[in-house]
């Protein structure tokens, strides 16, 4: 089930001063865990960046005993081990230059669906509760998972709410699999696991949930997603360091707004107002910013809003109906299907995006509302 480069790969996370980053170049370099842990202490100066005090602690044989341990706690717990450099992780995570060297995993992964990240605070209000309650019940026809970090309050409400509208959830931890934090959800975790969803944590099982842990795991959960909705936050919640990894990694952060009264609103309402993050105004609008395409006829607004009929020019009738036919079609595939050069595209897509019927995504994406 292992190899020696698992076996390896432990071992030299292990070591003193070998984190996500450090750990990356040295197996680029050398080829991979084994030969990193065999040659990076003599040929050290072959990597930029790496001194001696860096690969002084790699050849340890402590380490390499904890390995073997770890590998057997694993077997055992039935754990899957997913190495960066092997191209195992989550494919949008494998992108963030501070993706986790290895990335513990028990439960299924579902690759190919799309995922959407949820957080917010632990003190949830009953608008945080019913916001997430809507927000499955609107999309359960849909097909993605959830991710959020099984935390007590919106964590928690986004993986039973998930698990109520039968969409699998991935639930990722601040601690090793040896135990669970908090243990008012372990329940939760074994219900997730049987109903198709996933257990990801980046620690080892000596990784107790201390409190940086909560802060280094947020920028997986915002990284293994194109987007993040924060529901409800203070001031300087852990879910504003969700946002900030969000919005370093150039992915789609929502905020659902509030009164500027509610604490618990205070934080969503600042990362509206620094535009960090996009006010969520109406849940259609929302699903749409998504991707998603409820099937259901009517989707209930959180705001009322007028309908306006605008009248589009004729480029931009001819450019908007090709996105509709062509949902999250790029630039380059809207220039060939229409014979127009990219730079005359983009002003129209623009004034599409101004008018509230085109959405854009990274990567030169586009979608219609």
């Amino acid at each position: 089930m292992y190899s020696e480069e698992h076996l390896y790969s432990i071992a030299l996370r292990e070591c003193n001063l070998i984190g996500d980053i450090n750990f990356y170049k040295l197996v680029r370099i050398f080829g991979g865990a084994k030969n990193a842990w065999e040659n990076a202490k003599k040929n050290y100066s072959n990597v930029d960046g790496i001194g001696r005090k860096i690969v002084s602690d790699i050849g340890n044989p402590e380490h390499l005993k904890f390995a073997e341990k770890e590998l057997k706690f694993c077997e055992k717990n039935n754990i899957k081990i997913n190495l960066r450099h092997l191209q195992n992780l989550p494919k949008l995570l494998r992108e963030c230059e501070d993706a986790p060297a290895i990335l513990y995993q028990k439960g299924n992964f579902e690759r190919e669906k799309q995922k959407i990240s949820i957080v917010g605070t632990r003190n949830m209000t009953s608008y945080g509760k019913q916001f997430i309650h809507d927000f499955f019940e609107e999309t359960q026809s849909e097909n993605y998972v959830s991710v959020s970090g099984l935390a007590l309050g919106v964590d928690k409400e986004v993986h039973e709410q998930s698990i109520h509208f039968q969409i699998p959830t991935i639930a990722v931890l601040a601690h090793g699999f040896h135990t669970l934090y908090p243990s008012k959800n372990k329940k939760l975790s074994e219900k997730i696991l049987e109903e198709n969803g996933t257990l990801f944590t980046e620690f080892n099982s000596s990784r107790k949930p201390d409190r940086e842990n909560f802060i280094q795991r947020n920028r997986i959960v915002a990284g293994i997603s194109p987007a993040t909705i924060v529901v409800e936050t203070a001031f300087g919640g852990g879910s504003i360091s969700t946002a900030t990894f969000a919005n370093n990694y150039n992915r789609e952060v929502y905020a659902l707004p509030g009164k500027i009264t509610d604490r618990q609103s205070q934080g969503c309402n600042n990362l509206i107002f620094q535009n960090k993050a996009t006010a969520i105004s109406t849940m259609k609008d929302l699903i749409d910013s998504l991707g998603l395409n409820p099937t259901k006829e009517k989707i209930e607004e959180l705001f009322p809003r007028i309908e306006e009929s605008i009248q589009l020019t004729e480029n931009q009738e001819l450019i908007y109906n090709k996105i509709i036919h062509h949902p999250q079609i790029t630039l380059d595939d809207l220039a060939e299907k229409i014979e127009l050069s990219s730079h005359k595209i983009l002003p129209i897509i623009l004034e599409l995006e101004l008018l509230g019927k085109v959405k854009s995504f990274s990567g030169r994406q586009f979608l219609a509302i």
